[in-house]
């Protein structure tokens, strides 16, 4: 199991900011802006345990031996997208430094905050250019023991191309919300373009950006092979302590455009190490950047 029952309830206190409240199809923890009361019938869904009984159509009940629960027309709930990254490079780092083990964390944590205020929850795995897997979308508290089951049997394999799976995905029929990328971006083909495309179609982007500590700061030094773990590739080295100053400037500089970058385009980022606990992410650093609430 990826963290306790302890921990579960912690989370479940929290719930998703998001911007603009999606139309959707039940009434999850947010209300529209909109003024008003509708009392315009709009659908059916089946009762989960905690529905108002009140809203039991018993006719419905009576011909079909099913409860079911009326729906209004101005009640709304929030669609809930996470992509992972599942691609070879992800998994790199020991325990739970590890990028993948870390991002299924996070996943596991804005999954459960979803489920348990009634979202539309939706996670998805990106390998090799397209949707490897994909948990929901599925509702209600109930199912977290299942989201959590799901993300433990995920393995990292082969290479990806983020632009064409975040194509992919955004391009299938699905109901815009938020979405959240999870993945350390090391993809040549690039991420932005996929991005923005989900941006385009009404979602509101967050990237979670994952990296582990020795490749925020490598300790390596002398002449070394390095092999991508994806394609095999090997580059020769001579590795002092200037080229990793250069290295770690580099890095600097790149998270600081991306970050730039995606504030105009209004796409939240945020830089993690793996060697920050992961709780303390979701419970206080999602906190600063209205994330969770």
């Amino acid at each position: 199991m990826l963290f306790d029952e302890v921990t579960l309830r912690k989370i479940n206190q929290l719930t998703l900011v998001a911007k603009r409240v999606r139309a959707g199809m039940i009434k999850g923890e947010r209300r529209s802006t909109k003024r008003g009361t509708s009392i315009e019938f709009a659908d059916y869904r089946n009762y989960t345990p905690g529905d108002d009984l009140r809203r039991l159509d018993w006719n419905v009940v009576a011909r079909l031996d099913r409860p079911f629960i009326k729906l209004l027309e101005e009640e709304e709930d929030l669609a809930v997208h996470i992509l992972v990254d599942l691609s070879r490079s992800m998994d790199w780092g020991e325990g739970n430094t590890n990028k993948l083990r870390y991002a299924l964390y996070l996943a596991a944590a804005l999954g459960s905050v979803a489920l348990s205020s009634g979202d539309k929850l939706t996670v998805s795995t990106l390998q090799s250019g397209t949707i490897s897997s994909q948990f929901g979308p599925s509702r209600g508290a109930q199912n977290q023991f299942h989201l959590l089951a799901f993300l433990e049997g995920l393995v990292a394999y082969g290479e990806t191309n983020l632009n064409q799976s975040i194509k992919i995905y955004s391009l299938e029929a699905r109901r815009p919300g938020l979405a959240f990328i999870l993945s350390d971006l090391f993809s040549p083909a690039g991420y932005q373009e996929g991005a923005n495309l989900l941006q385009s179609k009404g979602y509101e982007v967050s990237i979670l950006h994952i990296l582990a500590p020795d490749e925020v700061d490598p300790p390596l030094a002398g002449d070394l092979r390095l092999v991508d773990v994806e394609t095999g590739r090997a580059e020769e080295i001579s590795l002092d302590g200037g080229l990793r100053e250069l290295y770690r400037q580099s890095l600097k500089a790149w998270q600081e455009k991306l970050h730039t970058e995606f504030r105009k385009r209004e796409i939240r980022y945020m830089k993690l190490s793996t060697d920050t606990a992961w709780d303390k992410v979701v419970l206080y650093e999602m906190r600063k950047e209205s994330i969770v609430k």
